[in-house]
């Protein structure tokens, strides 16, 4: 899914103001200007529309751990990710909103798009394991629009 319509689903789904992802993003240590931010949240279609490199997502999804469940001292922070794939944004999200297995199957079950316990399961497994499947965007789509229903209503 391209990056910029996972920023502009949780600016929706938690209602936030123009400055705020900057600065959530500048939570996991990389400063982005507003103006950028503008220019990723404009549809493709509109005058100067951009697309968010996988750098600022990486730090976006980081910051919005840290601005949801706040910094965990005891721990070293880990290394922001290289490349950003469906796969580490839905564990991002399921990370921010501290979701368990039973939240995930009753959000994608109101989105109308059940999976079975080991289908989930698959998604969060390193690509390596030989039980990973990869996340697919109508999957991430539907994720989204069902925990904006949760968080919404």
């Amino acid at each position: 899914m391209i990056n910029n319509d996972v920023l502009r689903s949780v600016r929706y789904m938690l209602d936030l103001p123009d400055g705020k992802l900057a600065s959530i993003a500048a939570l996991a240590g990389l400063e982005v200007p507003q103006a950028d931010f503008d220019a990723f949240l404009r549809k493709d279609d509109e005058p100067g529309y951009r697309d968010c490199p996988d750098k600022v997502m990486a730090h976006f999804l980081d910051g919005l751990v840290v601005h949801l469940r706040g910094r965990d001292e005891s721990r070293a922070p880990l290394p922001v990710a290289k490349r950003v794939t469906n796969n580490l944004v839905l564990k991002k999200l399921r990370v921010a909103f501290e979701l368990r297995d039973d939240d995930l199957h009753a959000i994608l079950a109101a989105a109308g798009f059940p999976l079975s316990k080991s289908e989930l399961s698959a998604l969060f497994r390193k690509p390596e394991h030989a039980n990973y499947r990869p996340c697919g965007d109508q999957l991430l789509r539907h994720f989204l629009r069902g925990l904006t229903q949760r968080l919404r209503h």
